[in-house]
């Protein structure tokens, strides 16, 4: 049989304890480390019997692995994401790639200069909700996509900030945190993003980040998008809270985005589809239509991805360039809640 691939994780924190309940569940895909300089580091990594190290450093030093999975804080992926490209290991850094465009653009350069597999951890796409809908899209079923909305209203208390006061800082809000995920769905189903206007407000906390903002996105085949983000609303409107992805968040009944198409409408994620009887018109009787789909964990689903990135037998997903794209998206809406004006993407 062959090995399974050997992964390390970096970062025990609200997102590398997914990742390490993730990898009990994969097939192909072992756990053989965690680095965690926190003192609690020591206790997990003995629950999943594996070594604890407090350094990337030492355990490159210390132990042979195929793949890392980098869920440390954004601050820290380039250094780090670095480190493994010179260990020639595969990487999966979680979203998103850096602090700045400019700053992953090293990172995406260095992966392709060495061969060495970048993945970026957007697992929503990993979900069959979402591979669903990108089949019925591209199957034509709403026609050419006009128009597209989506929302991430959600309340994060304060101690989600006092554990992690890194979370308080500028590049640091719902726009690179939260609005990362979505983006980057926009961009998967409905192609490349070219133009963005945007406003953002701040955070009545009073972090050094936003707490609310808005976007008017612009597409390559004219499609446009809006956006709008907040981690201080209480609302049900969010993919945490619809999706049943995470357990941790209360499931509710409602959707989060919705495309608008030539011949019909979609939402998300219950995979809702709206059609006009024949003559298609406004006076004519609209139906929804349930495309239900079978449901696996999108965490899960990405490292059994990985593993088979590592293992040669698939190419990356979601790539380093791929979440440079997104990440060009994300650094133009900054920029235009901070200067009022239109932002052109080059592609």
């Amino acid at each position: 049989m062959e090995q399974k691939a050997r992964i390390c994780v970096v970062g025990a924190g609200l997102v590398g304890k997914q990742h390490l309940n993730a990898l009990t569940h994969t097939q192909d895909a072992m756990l053989v480390a965690l680095v965690e300089p926190n003192s609690e580091g020591a206790k997990l990594a003995a629950t999943y019997s594996v070594p604890h190290f407090t350094t990337l450093e030492a355990m490159f030093a210390a132990t042979e692995v195929d793949g890392v999975i980098l869920a440390t804080p954004t601050p820290l992926h380039v250094e780090q994401g670095l480190m493994c490209i010179e260990h020639n290991c595969a990487v999966l850094v979680e979203k998103p790639l850096a602090v700045t465009a400019k700053e992953a653009e090293k990172l995406v350069q260095a992966a392709q200069a060495n061969g060495v597999p970048l993945l970026v951890g957007h697992h929503r796409r990993y979900n069959p909700i979402i591979q669903k809908a990108a089949s019925l899209i591209s199957e034509g079923v709403i026609g050419d996509i006009r128009s597209l909305q989506a929302t991430c209203w959600l309340y994060k208390p304060d101690d989600y900030f006092d554990v992690a006061p890194w979370r308080t800082q500028k590049g640091a809000g719902p726009i690179s945190v939260n609005l990362a995920h979505d983006v980057d769905l926009m961009r998967h189903l409905c192609g490349d993003i070219i133009t963005v206007q945007a406003q953002a407000a701040p955070s009545r906390r009073g972090h050094d980040n936003e707490d609310v903002a808005a976007a008017v996105l612009g597409f390559a085949d004219g499609a446009i998008g809006t956006l709008t983000v907040s981690d201080a609303i209480a609302a049900p409107w969010s993919w945490e809270l619809t999706a049943g992805e995470n357990p941790a968040y209360p499931a509710t009944n409602q959707s989060c985005y919705h495309f608008g198409g030539s011949k019909g409408a979609m939402s998300l994620p219950d995979l809702t589809v709206w059609t006009h009887d024949a003559p298609q018109s406004w006076w004519s009787p609209i139906r929804a239509a349930s495309f239900p789909c079978a449901t696996s964990a999108p965490l899960v689903n990405q490292i059994e991805h990985f593993a088979a990135v590592i293992k040669g037998r698939a190419s990356p997903l979601v790539s380093g360039e791929e979440g440079l794209k997104t990440m060009h998206v994300l650094e133009a809406i900054q920029t235009a809640c901070d200067t009022g004006q239109t932002v052109h993407i080059p592609r």
